[in-house]
């Protein structure tokens, strides 16, 4: 059964798209199977790595709202290990089509019930906001990946996340855990860095991450490439941090098992065999 990760933030400019497609990358670049769930009008998850979501007749949209098969929406990235449901503009209006639906705060958790066990990790992408989409995801997902930018504001709001975490855990899905607060956008030059920086570990503790995620500008001219940054520039700093971060969340993950290795852009086997992965 492959892990569901949520990375959440409702506060926009944090790196939750960078951290999304980088992490699903890196992962897969280790042999571990990754979907990746573009659950936000923007689309940035999926230009980012290549797709354009306007050109194809099944995505995310239809998936939530028309009920189509996941399977059916699910397309391959240049990476052999990443796949990728795309997103659409249409996403825009479905909070408001699916608030008469039956079961609407599980429509994503049903949807994935036939593939969860072909990937290692499912990690979804979340609009910058705490609505039904946002919701779905959090019900659908083990545990929720929160990026934190080192900036002035950047604890403003996360009471609310954290907030609704707890309604979800009560009401929805109360197996539901924090995975780890991620500190994004860092600079060791600037005083205010490092003051967030101990601030978000004072407060979180373990559940923040080693792993620092720098500024860096390969990492910010990635996407208007449409690849992840290890395709890019494999070298910069922003590579390094993103495979590093897999290489934590692994560590906090032990014992997951990965289906076998899959050819090609064909999806992955129905088996399930024990492997550690590696990091080339």
């Amino acid at each position: 059964m492959g892990k569901v990760i949520a990375i959440a933030n409702q506060k926009g400019g944090v790196g939750k798209t960078t951290t999304a497609v980088n992490l699903a990358a890196s992962l897969a670049v280790a042999e571990y199977p990754v979907l990746l769930l573009d659950i936000d009008p923007q689309a940035n998850a999926t230009n980012g790595l290549g797709i354009d979501g306007r050109q194809r007749d099944k995505t995310t949209y239809e998936v939530l709202i028309h009920g189509v098969p996941i399977q059916e929406a699910i397309v391959p990235t240049e990476l052999p290990f990443l796949w990728v449901l795309p997103s659409h503009i249409n996403l825009v209006g479905a909070e408001i089509e699916m608030v008469d639906l039956p079961r609407r705060e599980r429509i994503l958790r049903d949807a994935l019930e036939p593939v969860c066990r072909k990937y290692s990790f499912i990690l979804i992408d979340c609009p910058p906001s705490l609505g039904l989409l946002t919701l779905n995801a959090l019900t659908a997902a083990d545990s929720v990946l929160i990026p934190v930018q080192c900036e002035y504001y950047a604890l403003e709001g996360l009471g609310q996340l954290l907030n609704t975490i707890a309604i979800v855990r009560r009401y929805l899905n109360p197996e539901l855990d924090i995975e780890g607060v991620l500190l994004t956008m860092y600079d060791s030059r600037l005083r205010l860095s490092n003051q967030v920086l101990e601030e978000v570990r004072r407060h979180f503790g373990a559940k923040t991450f080693r792993t620092v995620i720098a500024r860096n500008v390969r990492l910010s001219e990635a996407p208007s490439h449409g690849k992840p940054v290890l395709l890019y520039d494999a070298l910069c700093q922003g590579a390094r941090n993103y495979l590093e971060l897999a290489r934590e969340l692994l560590e906090r993950n032990p014992g997951l098992a990965i289906p076998a290795r899959s050819q090609g852009t064909s999806a992955p086997s129905e088996g399930v065999v024990p492997a550690e992965g590696r990091f080339e």
